[in-house]
């Protein structure tokens, strides 16, 4: 079964709290938490206090995806988040990728490796033994509600078949304009989560909106 993500990116952040309670009730499974730096990315969002003082909904896992420059100098400050259950980081983001994985791993966090859209996929091979998940931007990381990069796709399926290859158990998750027209053939080619933002918080009804992606 798919699981589904919201993006707190997406939500109303004067109400972070509800907002959370809301999508946990329609049945989301995780909480994606974009953390945005202004320098690897042109936007500015929330750290590791905010994301400390989240309520956090029984079953539900909080996914932090840090879109930050040289994440090793601030890798610390979230590896203390109790409440945080992953943590993926972009391989163009630092040159010390495999070093941070492990460290990741070692503070009891799921270490999860994140791809760009343009970014070959040549560049994770090295790190997939040190990975949990695999994250593939379909948009160009920095704002919610960017349409989907059809071209991306296949880079999906590329992967499922490499980690298969080498027998590797890994979460593949996508980020970036999915919905329910295209969450099929995504999940026919490997995707495991979605993260949806403006699909689930953009949506009046939270519920009918995580259905129609399960469904889908």
């Amino acid at each position: 079964m798919l699981k589904v993500a919201p993006s707190l990116l997406s939500a109303d952040c004067a109400n972070y709290g509800a907002e959370i309670d809301g999508v946990a009730k329609a049945g989301a499974d995780w909480l994606h938490l974009d953390v945005m730096d202004g320098v690897f990315v042109p936007n500015i969002t929330f750290g590791p206090p905010v994301i400390a003082g989240l309520p956090k909904p029984a079953g539900m896992e909080f996914d932090a995806h840090l879109m930050v420059h040289q994440p090793e100098r601030v890798i610390q400050s979230f590896l203390d988040i109790k409440t945080l259950d992953w943590i993926s980081i972009h391989v163009e983001s630092t040159v010390h990728l495999q070093r941070l994985l492990v460290q990741i791993r070692d503070a009891g966090k799921r270490p999860g490796v994140v791809l760009n859209p343009s970014t070959p996929i040549e560049t994770i091979e090295w790190v997939l033994d040190d990975v949990d998940l695999v994250l593939v931007m379909t948009v160009n990381p920095g704002f919610s509600g960017q349409s989907f990069l059809p071209s991306v796709a296949p880079k999906v399926e590329r992967i499922k078949n490499m980690a298969a290859k080498r027998g590797l158990d890994l979460t593949l998750q996508v980020d970036g304009g999915v919905s329910p027209s295209n969450a099929r053939s995504l999940v026919d080619a490997g995707m495991d989560v979605c993260v949806a933002g403006s699909a689930v918080y953009g949506q009046a009804d939270y519920k009918a909106a995580i259905r129609a992606l399960k469904e889908a």
